[in-house]
Parts: structure tokens; C-alpha cells; sequence
């Protein structure tokens, strides 16, 4: 048995013993991540700790192989999550988003100004605490590991030697994560507590507003009874009717149903299937007649419906009106569905690989734009290596260019963090109109998030075990402690009041922003468990994005800023 026990001994740098004890350390974390405290996990972060206890009984691994997989797992998560939020990235700054985003930015904002106070407190540079160890505590405070790699990445790149300085970072990190995560929903229950909130209110609230919503389009059957549209073609209607509507279907009085082209023309007696925003539908009961009951036929008879999935890359990036369907195949799109959202399918929409195209027409011309959009949905099971490795590369590139900026003693570079999660979101949001297929499963980008957090996490905990304990198990520990739940808690109860008392925003709104401006899952599961709605996960979506590409250009500037 000596091959095993050479194999699992403390100190061996070969091969197998480096996948060993990563296998061991990311599965033990994960394993340990699923075990709830009232309710409340930690999740892969767990990984850390693991790393972190098998560090300090000596376990190390090679430098550079390393260096190389935290810096490698780093980018993989990175650019992941910037692939996630990128299709979402500009669009969470609309409406209510840009309220909830402004929010956010006072919350890092707060965050910053009150690690700086504690760091000036208690004695600045000359204090027990370095500015670096600080950017440590505050990075788990707010729960955001990415922030924390790339702080650390920045570090290395003002001083290529300095890797205690970042091991350091991780120590302070691992101190202030599991308070920052009870800090948060401590926070929640706070803010229910101060403003006496009914949660079962704020749920019929939110479904009150959902049943009124108007971003759905309304299916609906018209009758025309109105003479005076009588014997118009459709193009002639479009031209009256200035909103943006398909005219699905007619259904003749002899019982003839056509899918109508610009040339076809209504008459009395008609049954009209248009597809409209909400807000709409009164324009055409005005227009053609009253709205009826009628339900259409979907299988049988020369007209169906049908889904068709944009699984080819020709499509990729084109607009509808461009396709010239109805003139093509004589079908006429009414929805298009992206990502579990219904859009209307307006002329000027670009179609984008993932899209289900809702068409209605004769059912052999509907198989014939299957066969050309492609409609295979193993095809969208497969990963799109060219696009990721394309972004990775740019990404890198970018991150590697200098910013020189006043008052700064080197140039300020994205680096390997803020660079690829920079082109990640830009491809996301506009890599079709460049044709590349950003089209990711979910189960795949997760699968790919999930390995680079777990490898990144693991290396960090495995470098800063072996001083862990004696640097953290003290008074100085114990103040990284109250410093991070310090951090964690006051920007949440200022922004949180400011949303609720200045502007009356929803409690379960509230407290999603609060998750997403953390970038905290486990609070967000809690979030979602006292909401048992998705407006929390609405409201983590929409701050999410740019809250994550803040929090990690933030930590490297304010590394960049103090350190010479």
C-alpha cells in the first residue's frame, strides 16, 4: 500500500496527486455546500473552505500548474456569466430597471465608502489591516468572488511576486463570506420588521400587476362589422392602423380560412385572428368590430400553427421583415419566443439562434422553413467552442491594454477578470449582428460557470491554508469578522429604505435587488421561498449585469488606487 500512501501524502506536487486533491476538495465542497443552516447554504463556496482546511495540513500544489488553473477557472466563470447577462445586459436599464440599477450603484457606492472608513479608522497603511486584506473582507462581504479574483489578478499584475499579498485577499475573504451571507437576509427580515410589511399583500400586488402587464402580446378573434374597412387589403389596414400587430389568420363566411397576404382584402362577415400588444386591442375593436370568442384550429384543416426553432446560423443575427415569408412561403409569423419570453414579431426583429418562430400557414410550406431554420434541437445541445474561445481570446486582449489614468503609479488594465467578462457581455448583447451563435444552453453554461468557480476556488483555498489559521483564529479574525458584516449590512438597510420609503417599491422586489446587487444566490433562494413568485428573480435579473461588471472593475481600481 505504499503507491497509496505516497499518493495521498501531505507534499507531493506530481500529477496525480494535483487531480486528487482537487477532485477531493471540489467534491467535499460541493457535498458541504448542500447542507442548510436555518435554511440557508453556502453553496460551492464551500469549495474554499475545503481548500483552505487541506492547505493548512500541508497540501500544496505545484506554483505555476496553480497559478494556471485558479487564473484558467477564473476566466471560464468569467466569461460564462458575461454570457448569461450579455442578450440582458443593456436592456435591464429600461423602465423600472434603471431605478432599481440606480439603487444598486448607491449600494457599491456605500460599500466602498464604509470599507475605506473602517480601513482609515483603524490606522490606514499603518493599521493591522492593509488596504489589500481590506478589498479581501469587503469582496466576501458582498459575496462576490469574481471581485475578489480579479482584485487579486490585479495585484500580480502591479507586483508579479506579491502572491502573499494575494493569499492574504482570500483570508479576508473567507472571513467575511458567511456573515455576509446571513447579513443579507438579516437585512430582509429588518426591512419587514421597520416597515411593517404584509408579504401576502405584497404577493397580490405583484399578481395584480402581472394580470394587467402589457409586454405579452393578446391573441384575439375580430369580427369585421365595420363597413367602412370593408373591401381594404391588408396593406391598406397597416396603413390605417399605425401599431405594430400581425393579421394571423381569416376566416372567410363560407368557412374558407386564408393566411393573408398584402394584397387580400377584408369583407363584412369576416373573423380576423391578430396578434397585438395589449394596449392595442381596442384600436381594433374600433376598426373592424367586436372581439369574439373563436378558437382556431391548430392540427387540422390546410391552415396551421406551428413552433419552428432557429437552429441554423444563416438566421442568426437577420431580421424578420427581411425573409420575405409570406411572399416566400405564403406563412405568416406571429410570436417569436426568446428565452421563455413571447416578442412580437415586428419586421425589424433580429432572430437570433435559440428562437422558437411561432408561423401559421399550409403545414408542407411550414416543414419547408423547418428544413431551412433548421429546428434541431439537438443542435442547440451543442456547444459553441468557436464563439467562447473567439471571446476568451479577445478578452484576454483587451485586458492586457493599458490605462493610463492620473494619479494611478502604473496603467490600469482590465485584466484576466474584467477583460473577457467585458467582450462576454458585448458578444452576448451584439455577437449576431457579427453572426457569431451565442446561443448557450443553460445547462451547458452553468456546467462551464460552475467548473471554472470550483477550480478558482479551490486553488485559492489550497494557496491561503497554510497561514490561515493563525492569521484568521485571532482578534484580528474576529475584527475581519465585524469589519465584512459591517460592510454587508449597512449599504443594504440605506438602499433598502430609500426603495421602500422614497419610492414605495415592492418588498419582493426589494429583496431580490438586494440578492442581485450581492450577486448571492443562497439569498436569493431565500428570497424566492418567502416570495413563492419570480419577482425576486426579476428583480435580481435586472441588476444583476451591471452590478456584477461594477463590483469587479471596482475592487481593481481601488487596488490600482492604493497600492504602489
Amino acid at each position: 500500500m505504499d503507491w497509496l500512501i505516497e499518493l495521498l501524502k501531505p507534499g507531493n506536487s506530481s500529477l496525480a496527486s494535483t487531480v486528487l486533491l482537487y477532485s477531493f476538495v471540489i467534491f467535499a465542497g460541493i457535498l458541504l455546500g448542500k447542507v442548510k443552516i436555518f435554511g440557508v447554504s453556502l453553496g460551492v463556496t464551500f469549495v474554499l473552505f475545503v481548500g483552505i482546511l487541506l492547505g493548512h495540513f500541508g497540501y500544496v500544489v505545484e506554483g505555476n500548474t496553480l497559478h494556471f488553473l485558479r487564473e484558467f477557472g477564473l476566466i471560464l466563470f468569467i466569461f460564462s456569466i458575461g454570457m448569461q447577462v450579455g442578450p440582458g445586459f443593456f436592456s435591464s436599464f429600461k423602465e423600472g430597471g434603471v431605478r432599481m440599477n440606480m439603487l444598486a450603484m448607491i449600494g457599491i457606492c456605500l460599500n466602498v465608502v464604509i470599507m475605506l472608513a473602517i480601513f482609515f479608522l483603524q490606522g490606514g497603511s499603518e493599521g493591522q489591516t492593509s488596504i489589500t486584506e481590506m478589498v479581501g473582507v469587503m469582496c466576501g462581504a458582498i459575496t462576490n468572488t469574481p471581485a475578489l479574483g480579479a482584485a487579486q489578478q490585479t495585484v500580480l499584475q502591479v507586483d508579479s511576486s506579491a502572491y502573499d499579498i494575494s493569499q492574504h485577499m482570500s483570508m479576508g475573504y473567507a472571513a467575511a463570506y458567511p456573515l455576509g451571507v446571513v447579513g443579507i437576509i438579516v437585512t430582509m427580515i429588518i426591512l419587514k420588521a421597520v416597515f411593517k410589511i404584509n408579504v401576502d399583500k405584497e404577493i397580490k400586488e405583484i399578481e395584480d400587476d402581472k394580470a394587467d402587464t402589457t409586454q405579452k402580446p393578446a391573441v384575439l378573434t375580430y369580427k369585421v362589422t365595420n363597413e367602412l374597412v370593408s373591401g381594404l387589403s391588408m396593406l391598406k389596414l397597416h396603413t390605417l392602423i399605425s401599431c405594430n400587430y400581425t393579421c394571423s389568420r381569416i376566416l372567410k363566411p363560407d368557412g374558407t380560412v386564408i393566411v393573408p397576404t398584402a394584397k387580400d382584402e377584408i369583407e363584412l362577415g369576416d373573423l380576423v385572428l391578430i396578434v397585438c400588444a395589449k394596449q392595442d386591442e381596442e384600436i381594433f375593436s374600433r376598426f373592424l368590430g367586436p372581439q369574439v370568442e373563436k378558437v382556431w384550429p391548430q392540427d387540422d384543416g390546410p391552415v396551421v400553427s406551428r413552433r419552428i426553432v432557429v437552429t441554423q446560423t444563416d438566421f442568426n443575427g437577420v431580421k424578420l421583415g427581411s425573409l420575405h415569408l409570406h411572399e416566400t412561403y405564403q406563412l405568416n409569423v406571429t410570436r417569436v419566443n426568446r428565452a421563455g419570453m413571447d416578442l412580437l414579431a415586428s419586421p425589424n426583429l433580429r432572430l437570433q439562434i435559440g428562437d422558437r418562430v411561432t408561423v401559421v400557414g399550409n403545414l408542407d410550406h411550414i416543414n419547408l422553413l423547418a428544413r431551412k431554420m433548421g429546428n434541431s434541437m439537438k443542435r442547440l445541445n451543442e456547444p459553441n467552442l468557436i464563439t467562447m474561445f473567439i471571446g476568451i481570446f479577445l478578452g484576454i486582449i483587451v485586458g492586457s491594454i493599458p490605462l493610463q489614468f492620473p494619479g494611478m503609479s502604473v496603467p490600469m488594465k482590465l485584466g484576466l477578470a474584467g477583460g473577457p467578462l467585458v467582450i462576454a457581455i458585448l458578444i452576448g448583447a451584439y455577437g449576431h449582428k457579427f453572426h457569431l451563435v451565442t446561443y448557450t444552453n443553460s445547462a451547458a453554461n452553468l456546467l462551464l460557470r460552475e467548473i471554472g468557480i470550483c477550480l478558482f476556488l479551490a486553488s485559492v483555498g489550497i494557496a491561503a491554508g497554510k497561514d490561515f489559521a493563525a492569521t484568521v483564529f485571532n482578534l484580528r479574525g474576529a475584527m475581519w469578522v465585524g469589519y465584512g458584516f459591517l460592510i454587508t449590512v449597512i449599504p443594504l438597510i440605506v438602499v433598502g429604505c430609500i426603495a421602500r420609503g422614497k419610492y414605495h417599491m415592492n418588498y419582493l422586489a426589494i429583496i431580490g435587488m438586494m440578492s442581485g446587487n450581492y450577486t448571492d444566490p443562497p439569498a436569493l433562494a431565500y428570497a424566492n421561498k418567502v416570495a413563492n413568485n419570480d419577482a425576486p428573480a426579476v428583480a435580481y435579473s435586472s441588476v444583476y449585469p451591471l452590478t456584477m461588471f461594477m463590483r469587479v472593475i471596482v475592487a481593481q481600481l481601488i487596488v490600482l488606487c492604493f497600492l504602489e
